[in-house]
């Protein structure tokens, strides 16, 4: 690297992994002294047609004036950046600062010329939309706020590279040139294009993943058994539909199968190309393994070789070069330590994991970071006895082990706009990218359910994953979940039962439920089950044990049909044995009802009723009546019917007639199928808020700007630092917060004093940590009418709890009686900036009872802020009290939520105690700390994770 004492210090910050628009990578980094004989061959490799347009005239070949000029660099006013690929150069970009007359300048200067040249065979790909996010914060790092370019009309796909940005442009015609002036300052449309182009990118290179053409299988072993045979003869008896190959170095001369699969000793040696290897060797023979993949043009890795990061320090270096190493050829990596991949669709047919069988074909998408997760959550889609039963299968599935490189972020963007799949399930132990999965959650959870069940919630994730430590305890991750749409449950089990209800019925209309059956018992189980959801059950109807299918067609026709009903439960105990016709009969009966309005969901509890949860699938199924099957499919399937159907012709049927409102979903009892309906409507109710999400208001009498100068200010002291007193209701009356006096009380002739400048009645509190905001410890005297009560109360204090130097007693005047209740917002590197709500007070403290909405907060959700704790009705009239002004309160909030949106540097606010009064509100308390804010990564360039 570059040393010479004109130039600084290399940016090793720079250097990044993207993903490009046809879902490969790169590596972008800093152009130095080294790379003189790379620019030389890149140069080499561009056309003559891009050349000129590069420099405006025939340019054959880069002089060594040239070649010194674009590798010498100061990192300041002169910068050049290279996409690599394979260690090559595909691209460069490059600025040089300049004045106002155009010529070459430093700082304070704030504008610069920028320039690309893209190789020919890597044009398209997005390489040069890559280069200018990167160059452009690279340049706002460097005090640069503004380009310009100079662009020949006829390369006008360099001119649709800066138009379709999304800054803020001008644009002219001088001489021939087209010239581009672009401010560089991030705006809502050129984070929308940099979100849009992230999502088709890491979309892209899921699909490449799951949909291959072809598949080398790498360890195949010579002899049946280990993890390598099993995988690759998964892959052969599912059907997959491509080009599969089988490599093992230790294959014989002139042994060209393996199973009936063409055998190579080297990937190498494979004439054409492979799109995706599985890789299951040893760890200290994966290296070699991926060079070669590389060198011979492969996609994407599976590796399921063990022996990373989830054995130690030293894996977990193994793991980090393994990445880097993969990503240098332009590939991605699910793994290592992986379980697989699985893709049913008919035209792919890919089963490159380790589990022995295929799922049945559905509309499931199916996430898990870990295998035996994995295996347990496959297995309970379709298990018949004792559990949710049915015929909805999945779509694809991913087990990414240690999640090194693609992670549930990257599957997400595929699975939202996958037409196969319809709702997502995912079990994740950790969250790399809070922030980032919030906000693809939320646009997910806007198009089809997504449900969550996070393990090892009250402990440091798995060895396996290197992740961002946040510093939120799970409930609140949770309340950030739920505000994005995520429907967030405790169990596999849960996530199961969840996942079936949405993936075969519409989503409820509201909280009215039908419940109706044959059994008064199971019917009044299940409406205090629908109680203790928050649901409003209409009181069970009873059809007796005597009751037809005929009688259970009719019940619930009219429960479908009556407009007070969102959702209908239907309950049912067995009169005969099991497998009976009338079991048949009554699955028919309860469908072809269903069918008649397929708008409004229907649940079925049964106890121990196996005939009638296998008849509503065989009654439900939507697949062609096939009579003859498919080898290659060793799914177990739930019927006898559904035994006949090709594993194509089901995965056809599913994506022709989706199962919708005829597949009626089974339990086994009733608490879990209530769960599920109640998870169903306070996702349906998310969904119709989301739709209309409400404002961040706009108040006239906040003053961002003196806000501002006040915290340059007083950031000049040092680093970081809790504001005092005065500050703190300085800053916070900038934004229309204002907080109620307290005067320190170090004598009582001083109280005395304050109360008199105060007026009464007035208040003497203790404000010792280990007294303050416990009222309940008696540190705190109310309603001080005169200045005798204050003397005695302040001897009694000192009396009670020490001097008055250990109290630090204050005196404050009286608000209006009210509810307490306590606000904070604090920053966490992670997951962002966080809103948090709540009752003052040790019981709101010991119950968890908190809620939280992420920064900035609208109109709308600072209202469910007020309204989503469990001790809201303490503020709206409960027993008879007066009702709070909640509409004070709520814009409380939204004023702290932009104090905070506004300016980063405050890290931490809390008001305590708010006392909100039948009129208004009175904030007693309040402290601020500021700090230089941590670094937005979701507001710079694209770039992969590098752990």
């Amino acid at each position: 690297m570059q040393t010479s004492p004109d130039r600084h210090e290399y940016p090793a910050h720079w250097e990044a992994d993207v993903v490009l628009r046809d879902g490969g990578t790169a590596r972008i980094r800093p152009i130095t002294v080294d790379d003189a004989d790379r620019l030389v061959s890149f140069y080499e490799q561009v056309s003559d047609e891009s050349k000129y347009y590069r420099f405006f005239a025939p340019y054959p070949r880069l002089s060594a004036k040239d070649v010194h000029r674009f590798t010498h660099h100061d990192f300041v006013d002169r910068v050049g950046l290279a996409a690599t690929v394979g260690g090559e150069f595909i691209a460069t970009v490059r600025y040089d600062r300049i004045g106002a007359d155009g010529t070459p300048a430093s700082a304070p200067a704030d504008e610069a010329e920028v320039a690309f040249l893209v190789q020919d065979a890597h044009q398209g790909r997005g390489v040069a939309s890559a280069l200018l996010e990167h160059i452009g914060a690279v340049a706002r790092e460097r005090g640069i706020r503004r380009f310009a370019a100079e662009v020949l009309p006829a390369n006008t796909k360099m001119i649709k590279v800066f138009t379709d940005a999304g800054y803020t442009q001008k644009r002219s015609f001088e001489d021939g040139v087209v010239r581009l002036e672009f401010d560089l300052e991030p705006t809502d449309r050129s984070m929308a294009v940099q979100y849009a182009r992230e999502h088709r990118a890491e979309a892209r290179s899921v699909q490449r993943l799951l949909a291959p053409g072809s598949v080398a299988v790498i360890g195949a072993g010579r002899t049946p058994g280990g993890v390598g045979r099993s995988v690759l003869g998964n892959i052969r008896d599912a059907g997959y539909t491509g080009l599969l190959y089988a490599v093992n170095k230790a294959l014989p001369d002139g042994q060209k199968e393996l199973d009936g699969v063409p055998a190579h000793r080297s990937v190498r040696d494979i004439d054409g190309p492979v799109d995706l290897a599985v890789v299951a060797v040893p760890a200290e023979h994966v290296t070699e393994v991926v060079t070669e993949c590389g060198e011979h043009g492969v996609q994407g890795l599976v590796v399921v070789s063990a022996g990373y990061a989830e054995s130690g320090p030293e894996g977990r270096e193994r793991q980090r070069a393994l990445v880097r190493h993969a990503r240098t050829y332009g590939m991605r990596i699910i793994g290592p330590n992986a379980f697989g991949i699985i893709n049913t669709s008919p035209r792919v047919r890919l089963n490159a994991s380790l589990a022995p069988e295929v799922p049945r074909p559905g509309r499931i998408g199916l996430f898990a970071q870990s295998g035996a997760i994995g295996i347990a959550l496959l297995s309970r889609l379709h298990r018949r006895g004792g559990g949710v039963t049915g015929v909805t299968g999945v779509s694809t599935f991913v087990s990414s082990g240690n999640r090194a490189d693609v992670s549930g972020n990257d599957v997400l963007q595929y699975w939202y706009e996958d037409p196969d799949t319809d709702v997502v399930l995912m079990y994740l132990e950790s969250i790399g990218n809070p922030r980032k999965f919030t906000r693809l959650a939320r646009r997910t959870a806007a198009a089809k359910p997504l449900v969550v069940v996070q393990g090892a919630r009250h402990g440091a994730a798995p060895q396996g994953h290197a992740v961002r430590a946040t510093r939120l305890p799970h409930a609140t991750v949770s309340a950030l979940l739920r505000q994005a749409g995520v429907i967030r449950v405790d169990t596999i089990t849960e996530l199961v039962d969840a996942g079936l209800l949405l993936a075969r019925q519409p989503l409820p209309g509201g909280p009215r439920v039908a419940i109706l059956g044959n059994s008064e018992s199971l019917g009044l189980l299940t409406y205090d089950a629908c109680l203790a959801e928050g649901l409003r059950p209409h009181p069970p109807q009873d059809l007796t044990t005597a009751a037809s299918a005929a009688d259970f067609h009719a019940a619930l026709s009219r429960a479908l049909a009556d407009d007070r009903c969102d959702a209908v439960v239907v309950t049912a105990i067995p009169a005969v044995g099991e497998g009976s016709v009338g079991d048949a009969a009554l699955a028919e009966a309860l469908r072809s009802a269903s069918a008649a309005a397929p708008s409004k969901p229907v649940l079925v509890v049964h106890v121990e009723l196996g005939g009638l949860a296998e008849a509503l699938s065989a009654a439900a199924s939507t697949a062609p009546q096939a009579t003859s099957g498919n080898p290659q499919q060793n799914a177990p399937s739930p019927t006898p019917a559904a035994e006949q159907l090709p594993a194509g012709d089901a995965g056809e049927a599913s994506a022709e007639a989706p199962e919708g409102a005829h597949l009626i979903p089974a339990y086994p009892a009733a608490e879990r199928a209530v769960r599920a309906l109640g998870q169903a409507v306070a996702y349906a109710q998310w969904r119709r808020d989301a739709a209309e999400p409400g404002k961040v208001p706009e108040y006239e009498d906040i003053n961002e700007k003196g806000a501002a100068a006040l915290i340059d200010g007083l950031l000049a002291r040092g680093q970081g630092l809790t504001l005092g007193t005065d500050e703190t209701c300085d800053l916070l009356g900038h934004y229309g917060v204002q907080v109620h006096r307290a005067l320190p009380a170090p004598t009582p002739d001083a109280a005395a004093e304050a109360a008199r400048d105060l007026g009464y009645p007035v208040a003497l509190k203790a404000t010792a940590p280990h007294l303050r905001h416990r009222a309940d410890l008696g540190g705190v005297r109310l309603d001080l009418a005169d200045e005798e009560q204050l003397r005695r109360s302040y001897d009694e204090l000192t009396e009670l709890f020490g001097t008055p130097e250990e109290l630090r007693p204050v005196v404050q005047r009286m608000a209006p009686r009210g509810v307490d209740v306590v606000v904070r917002a604090v920053i966490d590197p992670a997951a962002g900036a966080v809103l948090s709500f709540g009752l003052a007070g040790a019981a709101s403290q010991l119950l968890g009872d908190t809620a939280h909405r992420l920064i900035p907060v609208t109109d709308r959700e600072a209202t469910s802020l007020v309204r989503s704790i469990r001790t809201a009705p303490l503020l709206f009239g409960w027993r008879g009290s007066a009702p709070a002004d909640t509409r004070a309160l709520e814009e409380l909030l939204l004023r702290v939520s932009r104090l905070v949106d506004d300016h980063p540097e405050v890290v931490a606010v809390t008001l305590e105690p708010v006392v909100v009064a039948s009129h208004g509100l009175s904030v007693l308390g309040a402290s601020v700390r500021l700090a230089h804010p941590p670094a937005r990564d979701d507001l710079g360039p694209r770039t992969l994770p590098a752990y």
